[in-house]
This record gives C-alpha cells, structure tokens and sequence, in this order.
C-alpha cells in the first residue's frame, strides 16, 4: 500500500514550487462570479440619461421604457448558462395613433468587458422620426460587473 508523501518528503526545488502554488491560490478571489449589463446611453430632446438593463428569461416580458413620450426603448438581453446569447434593441417611435418601429437591432454572443469604451456594442446611432424629424440618439456597452 502506498503511502502519502509529506512536503517534508520533496526536494527543496518542490517545496519551493508546492508553497508558492499555496500562496497564488490564496490571491485569488473567493467568490468573483461576473455576470454582464447592458449600460445604454440616450439622448433626446436635450436629455441625456443612462439605462441599465439585465438579463431576462422571457424576451416577450420586457418592458419599453418612455424617453419624453416620443419614443420608446427596448432591451432584450438573453443568457443561457453564464454567456450572453444574444442582445435585441428596438426603438419605436410613438405617435397618437400607436408606436411605430423604427430600428431592431440584434446582437448575437456579444462579450462583456470590464471597462468598456462608450458604445462599444452598437456605435453611436441616430434616429429619426417620421414626422418633425425629431431625434434620437444612442449607444450601449455591455459591461461585466462582480454579482
């Protein structure tokens, strides 16, 4: 039957190596689980705000969100697993008479970075509605945030 072998037992060269294996694994973080956001930029009419939106499960649950009445955005950020399958953006345009698509965008396995640049997934874009011309403009990053 063999038996174990103690660090006692290695030639210093080993030790050496085992006890600085030991201290790397003490580096490294317990618990760094990341998980990813999408950060969106939007600018209209003169305001400018940031929306932050996770991931979902059902792509038909996610609500649009109101910028100044005029337009609505929708994020739809789908993972399976730990990795981000895909990202869809829409942008309607909302007259009286009921909303109007103006740009679906779809993003698929985009990767999550630490520090992105701003409109690192979509570039800067610019919208227009059909009627007055007004404007809006956006951009996105997916970060990657400790959960």
């Amino acid at each position: 039957m063999p038996t174990p072998r103690l660090m006692s037992d290695l030639s210093p060269p080993r030790r050496w190596a085992g006890a600085a294996g030991l201290c790397l694994l003490g580096l490294l973080p317990a618990a760094s689980i990341a998980a990813a956001r999408l950060d969106c930029e939007i600018n209209q009419g003169g305001r400018s705000e940031t929306l932050h939106f996770g991931p979902a499960t059902n792509p038909y649950e996610v609500k649009a969100v109101s910028i100044n009445e005029r337009f609505s955005f929708k994020a739809v950020m789908i993972e399976r697993g730990d990795k981000v399958e895909y990202i869809s953006l829409y942008v309607y345009y909302l007259p009286p008479r009921g909303p109007i698509l103006l740009q679906q965008a779809k993003y698929l396995a985009p990767t999550a970075q630490p520090y992105p640049a701003a409109g690192s997934l979509t570039g800067r874009q610019y919208l227009y509605s059909p009627r007055l011309e007004r404007e809006l403009q956006y951009e996105c990053a997916l970060v990657e945030v400790e959960s």
